[in-house]
């Protein structure tokens, strides 16, 4: 089974492409894990389709599925080019609705669903929550430093919203910081790019951001945003990190089968 692995501003996946569409969670898990497997956040398989260049399945770490990934559908947008799976831009099919993207060299540009609003602002554990979905649903808090971010109260936020919970940081109009508690994952992650998106939005939502701005998550690896009428266009450096030939023990190999 070859496999390859990608990063996108500190998100890893582990991408392949299959003829067939099955339950792949198990896998996920096994693929995912960091001490016993290749180790990433998500395990994104590349499926054919027949109206668009293919379609994916997404699975976090946990095995759990998401509608959508924002710097996996970069990182799988790369991947489905260099090959030949679609050309440089193309259109494929995620739980959330069709997406467009484009690939330059190691950039990769992906133009996410129409944001939608979940609820009012609300308060708790001290901050006021914004929620949005950008492909999955998030929460944000606004905060003077995003090292402000609690570990213990994004926990809680995650379950009490089943979301994903973001604190960010405002330097400038043009400018925002951003740290993600990420669900399936179940632990904050180096970036989120849905994440980044809902805080992006939030904040052009309360006329604190440009229309144009670039985004810091915990890896340090900016993110740039725009909106592009309705909608949020984003593009960002992907790292391709190796392909690799993947040879199984018996009960892996009964489930991969």
């Amino acid at each position: 089974m070859q496999v390859s692995k990608y990063s996108a501003n500190g998100n890893d996946f582990i991408i392949f492409a299959s003829k067939e569409k099955k339950d792949r969670s198990k896998l996920a898990r096994i693929l995912c894990n960091r001490h016993e497997g290749v180790g990433a956040d998500g395990l994104i398989v590349l499926t054919p389709n027949s109206r668009y260049d293919f379609e994916w399945q997404f699975y976090n770490s946990d095995g759990s599925t998401a509608s959508m990934c924002g710097n996996g559908s970069r990182a799988c947008a790369h991947y489905a080019f260099v090959n030949n799976i679609a050309p440089k831009s193309m259109r494929f099919l995620t739980g959330a609705g069709v997406i467009n993207a484009k690939v330059d060299g190691d950039i990769a540009e992906v133009e996410l669903t129409k944001p939608k609003k979940i609820s009012e602002s609300f308060e708790k554990f001290g901050f006021t929550w914004h929620s949005y979905d950008t492909g999955v649903p998030h929460v944000v808090t606004i905060v003077n430093d995003y090292n402000m971010f609690d570990l213990d109260i994004a926990q809680k936020i995650r379950y009490n919203c089943n979301a994903n919970v973001n604190f960010m940081t405002i330097e400038n109009p043009n400018r925002l910081f951003v740290r993600t508690y990420e669900r399936g994952v179940e632990d904050e992650t180096l970036a989120c790019g849905t994440g980044m998106a809902a805080a992006f939005f939030t904040a052009f939502n309360l006329g604190l951001a440009a229309r144009k701005v670039s985004v810091i998550p915990k890896s340090k690896e900016p993110l740039f945003l725009c909106m592009k009428g309705e909608k949020i266009v984003f593009k960002g450096r992907v790292k391709f990190i190796f392909t690799a030939n993947l040879n199984f023990n018996e009960e892996i190999d009964e489930i991969c089968s």
